[in-house]
C-alpha cells in the first residue's frame, strides 16, 4: 500500500534569508570540485548506504572495500600532501559523513602511515609509497604503546643495529611495550611504521621510524610477529584494532625512514635534527599535526550531520501547538530552539576556523604553494586547540540532537549512537584533548617566555603584563559590556586569554639555583597543584584564536550571507560569554548589569537564527542520501514497512 507522506521541511520556514547553496561555496572554502564530485558519488553509489546488523568481520571488510571505492575514484590520495593537503582534509569530512570506520582507516593510511612514507622516506621507499593509493599497500601507525601514550617519546620498542648482517632488529621488551590500538593492524594491514628506540652499538639515537613487514602477501603473520585482535569497541567497529609486538624481527637497513637520519652500513648514525633525542621524536612524529586537523575534519562532518538530521526531524515532528493540536513543530518550541541553534552556530563558526587552520597548514606544509604565514610553533598550537575543541564539540552536539530527538534518536539508523560512539574516539585518539590543551598552554608560555626576555621585545612584555594589573573597569573602556557588541566582546576574550596566562606563568616561577630541583618544583605545580588553571588557558587561547579567524574571514564572505554570518558568529561570542560569565564578572571585564543581559542576547539571537535553521543545515552541502537517516527524510515512509531498523530497503523505496 502507497504511503502518502506529509511532512515537509519547506513548511518551517520556505523563503529564507539566503541561498543555501552560497552558504555551501563558502563553508567549504577551497576544493570545490573535489567535494561536489565526492558528495556525488557517495549520493550515487549504495554501497554506502549504511548496516547496522552484520557480523563484526563483515563490517571491518565493508570499511576497507568502501575506503577502496574512494581510493579507485582518485578522492584521496598521499601525494596531496605535497600538493594540496586541504584536499586531504576535505576527503576525511565527506568520508565522516557516511561511515566514521572507513574515514578512521583512511586518516590512518593517507596520514598517519601514508604521510609518514611521504615525508620521512626517500627513494628507496617509493615502492612502498606507490602502493598506498592502490590499497596494494595497507599500513598502519605504530607509535603508541600499553604504557607510552602521551610520553611516546619514553616508549620501550627497539631497533638495534645489528652491523654483521646490516639489519635492524626490532624488539618488544615488555607487555607495556607492545604497539597498541593500532588501526588496521588486526586484519588488514601488511606493514608498519614502527617507532622505536634506534642503537648503533650501546648508543640510544633517540625515536625513528622504521618500515617492518608484518604479512606476507598471502596475510599470514610475519614470523617474530605477534598480533592480536582488540574485538569490539563502544564505536567505530569497522576498524581491526591490534596489539602488535616484535620478537627479533629483523629488517633491512634500509627500512629505516632516512629522509632527516641515516645508519651508514657498518653502523655510522648521521642525523640533520639539530637537538637532542626529544627533538628528534617530534621532528619523526611530525605526521600527527596534520593527523589532529584530519580528527578535527571528520569531527565536523559528524557535527554537521548530527544537526542536520535532529533539524529536520524538528521541523516536521508535529507536536501540540495553541489548540492542543498536533499542529506546531517542536523546532518552534524555545526548548528546541535554545537546545540546537547555539549547536549549529558553534558547528558553523568552528568550521569558518578550521578551514582557515587547513590553509594556513597548507601553506606552511607546501612552501611552493605560498610564502610561510605562520610559525611552526603557531601551528601546533593551532592544530592542538582545534583538534580538542571539535572532538569535545561532536560529542556534546551528538548527546543533545539524540535527546533532543527522542526515542528516535535512540534507533542506530539515525546516526545519532554512531556519532556518539565515534566522538569518544575523536577526544582521545592522536592526543588526549585535554592534554592538547596542556600542550596549548607550554608552546604559549615559551613563546610569552621569548618576547618577555630582557632586551627582546618591551612592547610585547608590556602587552602581556598590564591586563594582569590594570583594573578591569578601565581596560573595558569604562563600558559595561554588551552582548551585541562584537568589539567589546573580542577585546575582553583577548584580555581573558593574556590575565589567564600570566597567571599561570606566575605560578610557574620557582626561585631555586639547582636546576633540579626547580625541574621538580615546576613540574609538582604544573602536574599536582594548577591544572585547572592551565586548562582554562588553553581554552581561552582557542576561544580566542576561534573568534579572530572567524571574524576576519566573514568579513569577506558573500554579502548575501554575511547577515546570517554575523548572527551565527554574535549568538558564539555571547555563549563563550556565558560559559565563563564567573571568570568575567570576578575579573570585572563585565557589569553585573550587562551580565545579566546576556540571557536576553541569547534569546533574541537564537529566536533570529532558527527560521533559517533549515537554510543553514542545506549550506553544509549534505546530501538527503549521505545523511541516510530516516528522520532526517520521511521517517513516516520509512515506518510504513517491517524495515527491521536497516535503510537498504527504505533507500531502494525513496530513490525509486
Amino acid at each position: 500500500k502507497a504511503v502518502v507522506s506529509t511532512q515537509s521541511t519547506g513548511a518551517w520556514n520556505p523563503n529564507p534569508s539566503f541561498d543555501p547553496k552560497v552558504m555551501t561555496t563558502f563553508i567549504d572554502d577551497q576544493n570545490h570540485e573535489l567535494h561536489a564530485n565526492m558528495r556525488d558519488f557517495l549520493s550515487k553509489d549504495k554501497f554506502f548506504v549504511p548496516r547496522y546488523n552484520i557480523p563484526l568481520e563483515e563490517e571491518r571488510e565493508l570499511a576497507l572495500q568502501r575506503l577502496k571505492q574512494l581510493c579507485d575514484n582518485k578522492f584521496i590520495s598521499v601525494h596531496f600532501f605535497s600538493t594540496n593537503p586541504a584536499a586531504v582534509f576535505a576527503a576525511h569530512e565527506n568520508a565522516s559523513i557516511v561511515d566514521g570506520a572507513m574515514a578512521t582507516k583512511m586518516t590512518v593510511q593517507f596520514n598517519l602511515f601514508g604521510g609518514t612514507v611521504l615525508k620521512l622516506g626517500t627513494g628507496r621507499h617509493k615502492e612502498i609509497l606507490d602502493g598506498i593509493d592502490s590499497l596494494s599497500n595497507v599500513g598502519c601507525f605504530g607509535l603508541s604503546e600499553l604504557g607510552y601514550g602521551n610520553n611516546a617519546v619514553e616508549m620501550e620498542t627497539t631497533a638495534t643495529y645489528d652491523s654483521e648482517t646490516d639489519e635492524f632488529v626490532i624488539n618488544t621488551p615488555s607487555v607495556k611495550a607492545q604497539k597498541y590500538w593500532i588501526t588496521n593492524g588486526a586484519i588488514h594491514a601488511n606493514y608498519m611504521v614502527v617507532f622505536a628506540q634506534l642503537y648503533t652499538g650501546e648508543v640510544n639515537n633517540g625515536i625513528h621510524g622504521v618500515l617492518v613487514k608484518i604479512r606476507d602477501d598471502e596475510g599470514n603473520t610475519m614470523p617474530g610477529v605477534t598480533i592480536h585482535d582488540m574485538g569490539i569497541k563502544m564505536g567505530l567497529n569497522g576498524i581491526d584494532n591490534a596489539k602488535i609486538s616484535f620478537d627479533n624481527v629483523r629488517v633491512p637497513r634500509e627500512n629505516l625512514l632516512n629522509k632527516e637520519s641515516e645508519v651508514h652500513e657498518g653502523g655510522e648514525y648521521t642525523t640533520k635534527i639539530s637537538g637532542n633525542n626529544r627533538a628528534r621524536f617530534l621532528k619523526v612524529a611530525d605526521q600527527l599535526l596534520s593527523g589532529r586537523i584530519c580528527i578535527a575534519s571528520m569531527s565536523q562532518g559528524a557535527s554537521k550531520a548530527c544537526m542536520a538530521i535532529a533539524l529536520r526531524y524538528s521541523a516536521t515532528r508535529l507536536t501540540a501547538g495553541p489548540a492542543g493540536k498536533s499542529d506546531f513543530p517542536i523546532l518552534g518550541y524555545q526548548l528546541q530552539q535554545h537546545a540546537l541553534i547555539p549547536l549549529l552556530a558553534k558547528t558553523y563558526i568552528y568550521d569558518i576556523a578550521l578551514k582557515q587552520i587547513q590553509a594556513m597548514y597548507a601553506k606552511f606544509s607546501v612552501p611552493t604553494r605560498d610564502i610561510y604565514t605562520v610559525s611552526h610553533r603557531e601551528i601546533v598550537m593551532m592544530c592542538c586547540a582545534i583538534k580538542a575543541v571539535t572532538g569535545w564539540h561532536i560529542n556534546t552536539a551528538a548527546t543533545i540532537s539524540r535527546e533532543r530527538c527522542g526515542g528516535q534518536g535512540y534507533l542506530a539508523a539515525n546516526r545519532f549512537g554512531p556519532a556518539i560512539g565515534g566522538s569518544h574516539s575523536s577526544m582521545t585518539a592522536e592526543g588526549d584533548n585535554s592534554v592538547l590543551m596542556m600542550k596549548v598552554a607550554m608552546e604559549y608560555l615559551a613563546d610569552m617566555a621569548a618576547k618577555m626576555r630582557p632586551g627582546k621585545n618591551l612592547g610585547a612584555a608590556l602587552k602581556i603584563m598590564y591586563p594582569q594589573y590594570a583594573p578591569g573597569i578601565l581596560l573595558r573602556g569604562g563600558k559595561g559590556g554588551s552582548g551585541r557588541d562584537i568589539a567589546y566582546i573580542q577585546k575582553v576574550l583577548d584580555l581573558r586569554e593574556k590575565i589567564l596566562f600570566f597567571q599561570v606563568a606566575q605560578k610557574m616561577r620557582v626561585s631555586m639555583k639547582d636546576k633540579a630541583a626547580a625541574r621538580a618544583a615546576r613540574f609538582e605545580k604544573w602536574s599536582t597543584q594548577e591544572q585547572d588553571l592551565v586548562q582554562a588557558a588553553g581554552r581561552a587561547y582557542s576561544d580566542k584564536l576561534i573568534s579572530d579567524m572567524c571574524h576576519e574571514k566573514i568579513g569577506l564572505a558573500d554579502p548575501s550571507i554575511q547577515p546570517v554570518l554575523k548572527k551565527l558568529y554574535n549568538l558564539y561570542l555571547v555563549t563563550v560569554l556565558q560559559e565563563n560569565i564567573g571568570f568575567f564578572l570576578s575579573n570585572n571585564l563585565i557589569s553585573r548589569k550587562a551580565a545579566a543581559g546576556l540571557r536576553n542576547d541569547f534569546d533574541d539571537l537564537v529566536k533570529d537564527i532558527a527560521p533559517d535553521s533549515l537554510a543553514l543545515a542545506d549550506g553544509f552541502g549534505i546530501t538527503d542520501e549521505m545523511l541516510s537517516a530516516p528522520i532526517a527524510r520521511d521517517w513516516e515512509l520509512y515506518n510504513s514497512y517491517d524495515n527491521a531498523g536497516e535503510m537498504e530497503k527504505f533507500e531502494d523505496m525513496i530513490r525509486s
